[in-house]
């Protein structure tokens, strides 16, 4: 979450949906364009992409105020096939906010007190944990910004740490929540006790906990072992720090000590450093020391594409679709991860009144914030606007989501050209390839599949102008395909090997 933006606001009332795609203001610099490249598919894997997914934090709390139509509404745009189909989701299993000062950001807790909860607490939360069981997202992920105030050094579910001595209640604390939503139903495949452990959030404007590498251990034994004998299947992963340097310095910390290990499905990351492929390039070695996969479990918000920092910003233009597309690619390819999960998918951080400002849906301006997929009105409360807004960055994860499904082997892919970013996947007798091109000049490739030969069956495209459209499908001979790349676009292929 990395200190996440602005103010956040309450929910409440009516319906109607609108999809908004918008033409790009904004440009990545150009790549001269040259002859036609010749790219070549590794018949060797790299990795398996097991999830790609968007956080419920915090817009839950206020979808929780708006019509069943709405919110059934932004449920099949994430989960179903006329979205985005992501197939992991991050549900934030809250602390109860105390002391938080930001409402939104002080999500309800189940706990009433240690071995009693009330289950009707957190309903907007609940309801879209339902919703993705519902519609069979493959993995949800439960994650924890911050226990309960009753086990931290505080007494607060902001600052402080894990009160000494709590260890095994907050495990059997984590293990309640997901048997009782199994026993519904409902499968937490992950579990994520600690997130951007290293920050506490002191200031109060959200949840936070702060949990030292020396206690990490401890936590991930404790809450592992509680797992194992009351909910086996739900796996953790761990430790979600907030910066990829702190993550390649502290993991070591931490998952060598004894008994520890066993417990990790994934060694999981954000990267609110926006690292370079240098710092990047170091994740795959210490996966390997370790015999861990990667995650990639937050990014947003980044306040110039082309030399990006954490900063205010809002741009739904194919600018901002296209800064996503390269990160994920990064992530994918450069990192080695197994897992991309945007922060959260649904924002009201517009920076503008969408109600009273016919431009501000599709505008880039410096006040709101690049961190959701889809927004809706800040002043909803007050004014019943309850359209929703839809970013490119939307389009752009499901040009990724839609058709790098879990299982996918990713296979690197020498020889694209300057600007053109190829990732490509192999699953069950189908080559997708995702194609980012980030030059202002459209540019003209051919792809070399390690398969005989293949047949073309699919092609989509987000651009300016198109939004994750059918467009037509490239030329193919043998195991070659002749790819036409608009400028700035982002173009899907799907391939049948003969």
């Amino acid at each position: 979450m990395a200190t996440k933006p602005g103010t956040w606001f309450r929910f409440a009332a009516v319906a109607s949906s609108v999809l908004v795609g918008a033409a790009g203001t904004m440009a990545l610099p150009a790549t001269a364009i040259g002859a036609a490249a010749v790219a070549q598919v590794s018949s060797t894997a790299a990795q398996t992409i097991q999830n790609i997914g968007a956080s419920g934090a915090w817009w839950v709390n206020d979808l929780a105020r708006f019509a069943p139509a709405t919110q059934q509404r932004v449920a099949e745009l994430l989960f179903g096939p006329s979205g985005i189909q992501l197939s992991a989701y991050r549900f934030n299993i809250g602390g109860g906010g105390t002391g938080v000062t930001a409402g939104d950001r002080a999500p309800q807790t189940f706990l009433v007190s240690p071995g009693r909860y009330d289950w009707s607490r957190d309903p907007g939360g609940t309801a879209f944990l339902r919703y993705a069981a519902q519609y069979g997202v493959p993995d949800i992920v439960g994650f924890v910004n911050s226990a309960p105030a009753v086990w931290k050094s505080n007494g607060k579910a902001c600052g402080g740490d894990l009160k000494s001595g709590s260890t095994q209640a907050y495990a059997g604390y984590l293990a309640d929540i997901v048997t009782h939503f199994r026993a519904e139903g409902v499968k937490i495949t992950y579990l994520s006790p600690m997130n951007e452990p290293r920050v506490s959030f002191a200031d109060c404007h959200q949840e936070g906990m702060h949990v030292s590498p020396g206690q990490r251990d401890d936590i991930v034994r404790a809450v592992g072992q509680t797992l194992a004998s009351r909910a086996p299947g739900t796996r953790i992963i761990a430790d979600e720090s907030d910066h990829v340097d702190k993550f390649l310095a502290e993991v070591p910390q931490w998952i060598g000590q004894p008994g520890t290990a066993q417990h990790v499905a994934a060694l999981a990351h954000h990267t609110y450093d926006f690292p370079s492929d240098t710092t990047l390039a170091k994740i795959p070695a210490m996966a390997r020391k370790y015999g861990k996969t990667t995650w990639a479990t937050e990014l947003c918000c980044w306040n110039n594409p082309t030399n990006p920092a954490y900063g205010a910003q809002y741009d739904p233009t194919i600018t901002g679709g296209l800064g996503m597309a390269s990160m994920m690619y990064r992530d994918f390819t450069v990192a080695g991860d197994s897992a991309f999960h945007w922060w959260t998918a649904l924002s009201k951080v517009m920076g503008c009144n969408p109600a009273g400002n016919a431009s501000c849906a599709t505008s880039v301006n410096n006040v709101g914030y690049n961190d959701g997929l889809i927004y809706f009105d800040p002043n909803y409360a007050s004014n019943g606007n309850q359209n929703l807004y839809l970013t490119k960055r939307f389009y752009a994860l499901g040009q990724y989501s839609k058709f790098v499904r879990p299982g996918s082997a990713r296979h690197p892919v020498t020889g694209a050209p300057n600007g053109v970013q190829i990732t490509a996947t192999f699953l069950a007798g189908n080559w997708t390839l995702v194609v980012n091109n980030l030059n202002k000049s459209a540019q003209t490739l051919s792809v070399q599949l390690p398969s005989g030969g293949v047949t073309a069956s699919g092609a989509y495209r987000t651009s300016a102008g198109e939004n994750l459209a059918a467009v037509g499908l490239p030329t193919v001979s043998g195991g070659t395909a002749s790819l036409n790349l608009p400028a700035q676009s982002i173009t899907t292929y799907v391939f049948r090997a003969e």
